[in-house]
């Protein structure tokens, strides 16, 4: 699985452009091939940060969605409302038990 956390810092000028924007992006990326979840929320101690959370099936389900026009084209329009890209961290993962964090 691969995960993406990513962050944007708004302003009163732009945050409800801005979360309308996100949750068009989010809504049309989880019917995509290989979207396990694909999130955005608003972080509780500084609201004027949001806050992306996505999985997805592997890296080429990845791939594809950063090649779909409409998600270069969210960048873009994300980008210049808020001046910078946004920050992301793209991460592989796997599931594991809580009983596996007490193995050597």
């Amino acid at each position: 699985m691969i995960i993406i956390s990513a962050t944007i810092s708004t302003t009163s000028a732009n945050r409800d452009a801005i979360i309308a924007l996100c949750r068009e992006h989010s809504a049309r990326s989880r019917a995509e091939s290989g979207c396990i979840s694909h999130h955005i929320h608003a972080d509780c101690e500084d609201s004027s940060r949001l806050f992306f959370h996505e999985e997805w099936q592997d890296a080429k389900a990845v791939a594809a969605h950063f090649a779909v026009p409409e998600s270069r084209d969210f960048v873009k329009q994300l980008t210049s409302l808020v001046g910078h890209r946004p920050d992301m961290q793209i991460c592989r993962a796997e599931t594991i038990s809580p009983a596996d964090l007490a193995r050597p």
